[in-house]
């Protein structure tokens, strides 16, 4: 039998208190669910291979597209296709879960100081 343990969403929030560093915190079907912190503004990029959940657990977030804004507000979620230049921004500290492909680069086709590579499972 698998033992199976629930993970505790806002514990492990409280585990870390940086920005725009994903932690991971499950994988399934190929997929990793992430959970990141965020504040100001986010680095124009896009995932050519890969679509990209961002579900808005704590907070407000817009996602800047090239030719409107997206408000998610606490509850909400937004799907970004793959190929579509995107830059989030929280005025404030936003808490948002990810879903994404294992494969998916953080900062897409853009190197940036604040593309993580490593990203930490907590």
């Amino acid at each position: 039998m698998i033992e199976v343990n629930g993970i505790n969403i806002g514990e492990k929030f409280n585990s870390f208190s940086e920005y725009w560093t994903p932690k991971i915190v499950g994988e399934l079907n190929g997929q990793f669910v992430k959970l990141a912190k965020l504040k100001g503004e986010f680095v124009w990029h896009n995932h050519k291979e890969e679509d990209e959940l961002f579900y808005v657990y704590k907070g407000q977030l817009q996602i800047k597209l090239k030719d409107k804004i997206v408000n998610i507000d606490q509850g909400e979620f937004f799907i970004i296709p793959k190929g579509v230049g995107h830059s989030p921004y929280a005025e404030n500290e936003c808490h948002v879960i990810l879903f994404e492909p294992k494969a998916t680069a953080h900062t897409g086709n853009v190197e940036h100081e604040l593309t993580v590579k490593n990203q930490e499972w907590i």
